[in-house]
């Protein structure tokens, strides 16, 4: 019903498929995806505690970042559904 109301009032702009693992480490939870027609992603979801503000999960990020190994050169900004149209618009 939902996406039947969605479709009727709204234009699709792209459609994302994707398989997600989640780990769970101490605040943070690691989605690893797999992006059809993309690549494979982790995304890193750092969830504050009440006494705890934007700038300590940007600490708690990039701490995991360096752990895992992760280069500023690897980041992107931007939605699955960005990247997909932007390789569409390139071919």
């Amino acid at each position: 019903k939902l996406n039947e109301t969605l479709n009727s009032s709204l234009k699709v702009i792209g459609v994302v498929e994707k398989k997600r693992t989640v780990y769970i480490y101490g605040q943070t939870r690691i989605h690893l995806d797999e992006v059809n027609n993309l690549g494979n992603f982790i995304e890193l979801e750092v969830v504050l505690k009440a006494d705890q503000d934007f700038e300590e999960g940007i600490s708690i990020a990039k701490e995991i970042i360096k752990t895992l190994g992760i280069s500023d050169k690897d980041l992107i900004k931007g939605s699955y559904i960005d990247l997909i149209n932007n390789s569409n618009n390139e071919t």
